[in-house]
């Protein structure tokens, strides 16, 4: 550690302009964090809350030597971001615990920061690390392990696989566990915790037409996970903006946003999945770029400050980033258009957290589900509780990810809800896959799907 300068604020060579020294001297410990963080909340642990790992990280900056146990610290955070609002001082977590990622060893390995200053993590670690960002922002990858994973479904492999290796290989049991169900016809009824597979054929045009008067015209992200894994998703989203009287622009090259690259310190990783996607949507000639996954839409968000440093691309960085909403965020300042049909329906809404927490976006999402006739919302005891989901949290921390997906479980369960709703591909996985091993007969739907359902006067049994 001998590149770091120790005691002061001036900078580094983990922090050269001094500002994550800024951030950590923010921090004034008063606790307001202690009861918003998931893993204070499972093990009480000072290590394990934001205060304790902003103090970790003030170490690091310091030039101490980083122990095994800090770097587990730091790993098992699930960066869900709901101690930022909950902090009194305003300190800045999120850039502290995105910058911390980028210090192990396999992100340096990836171009982020030219030193680490944690301890490397074990060949299988990095293996695992190394097979998801291989896979998941990459569509057509994805594709073709969907081929063999349908082959273990419809034989039941998949569940002998996931008793014969829980131990062994955890993180393979979790993947298998939190694949989504087999498509086909709408879920049958009492079928525990799955959300409808109404996978629609081919893809999407890159055009849909506004219904009605032309109110905007608007991109829309169609995303990794949620395309090949929630395709019914995208699908309602273009259906609800066309019916609102959005032209909806789909650009058919569009690649990954880097949400997963970026929220797991693989910086250099994310900032060119961003540069491509803002080349991407700049020739899109849209008004706004419409996201109907929390993560993405919060890394989309940050490009301004991800490519601050990029004299190419920082003012277009900026520029696109001021143009990207969620759906919800959208539609609520859009108004509604089309009109609502009733459904009949008691829902839970959940909030992700990269839409509640890094986004701010609580009001919108409940309040167009308040405006459905016929729809009770109600809140869950933890709506604001990380699930478990956080990213790829739960494929490599599946044990504390498991944890906290049998807490939204229960919690769903004391709601009597017919359906939850949330707005993000992760957390309908993990929601899904907790509530399947709790016995509750609950499924899951995103807010696109709802509103889809209500615009075209469908039964509430399409969304069970």
């Amino acid at each position: 550690m001998d590149e770091l300068t120790n005691g002061t604020n001036t900078g580094n060579a983990l922090d050269p302009a001094g500002e994550l020294q800024g951030i950590v001297g923010d921090c004034v410990h008063c606790g307001f964090c202690l009861p918003s963080c998931p893993t204070y909340q499972l093990w009480g642990e000072e290590m394990d809350s934001p205060r304790g790992r902003i103090h970790l990280i003030g170490q690091l900056l310091n030039g101490e030597e980083a122990s095994d146990a800090a770097a587990e610290h730091l790993d098992r955070c699930l960066g869900c971001m709901a101690c930022v609002p909950a902090c009194p001082s305003g300190v800045r977590y999120d850039k502290l615990i995105e910058a911390a990622r980028s210090w192990a060893a396999d992100a340096g390995a990836a171009g982020a920061v030219p030193v680490t200053a944690l301890p490397p993590r074990s060949a299988r670690e990095r293996a695992l690390r190394a097979a998801i960002f291989a896979t998941f922002p990459y569509p057509a990858r994805m594709r073709w392990l969907m081929g063999p994973l349908r082959a273990a479904q419809r034989t039941r492999t998949d569940k002998l696989v996931q008793r014969g290796v829980g131990r062994l290989a955890p993180e393979l049991a979790a993947a298998l566990r939190l694949a989504p169900a087999l498509p086909g016809p709408p879920a049958r009824p009492g079928r525990p915790g799955r959300p409808p597979r109404r996978v629609p054929r081919g893809r999407l045009p890159s055009r849909i037409p506004a219904r009605g008067e032309r109110r905007a015209v608007v991109g829309m992200l169609t995303g990794c996970v949620q395309q090949v894994f929630f395709p019914q998703v995208n699908l309602a989203t273009a259906r609800v903006l066309a019916a609102e009287g959005c032209d909806v622009v789909i650009p058919p090259a569009q690649r990954c946003c880097g949400a997963l690259s970026l929220h797991d310190g693989r910086r250099a990783e994310a900032r060119a999945f961003a540069a491509s996607l803002i080349a991407t949507f700049e020739q899109a000639g849209v008004d706004a770029i419409v996201v109907n996954s929390a993560g993405c839409g919060s890394a989309m968000k940050e490009y301004g400050d991800l490519l601050a440093d990029d004299q190419a691309l920082a003012d277009r960085a900026a520029a696109l980033s001021a143009r990207v909403a969620d759906l919800s965020e959208f539609l609520a300042a859009l108004g509604p258009a089309a009109p609502r049909h009733a459904l009949a329906l008691t829902v839970a809404y959940h909030d992700a957290c990269h839409l509640a927490h890094a986004q701010r976006i609580t009001s919108q999402p409940r309040g167009l589900l308040r405006a459905i006739p016929g729809i009770k919302l109600v809140e869950l005891a933890d709506a604001g509780t990380c699930c478990g989901s956080a990213g790829i949290y739960n494929l490599v921390q599946p044990g504390t990810a498991r944890e906290l997906g049998d807490r939204k479980a229960a919690a769903v369960s004391q709601a009597g809800a017919d359906l939850v709703v949330s707005a993000n591909p992760g957390c309908a996985l993990q929601i899904s896959s907790a509530l399947a091993a709790a016995g509750t007969p609950v499924p899951v739907a995103h807010l696109a799907e709802v509103l889809d359902a209500s615009i075209r006067g469908q039964s509430p049994a399409t969304l069970r």
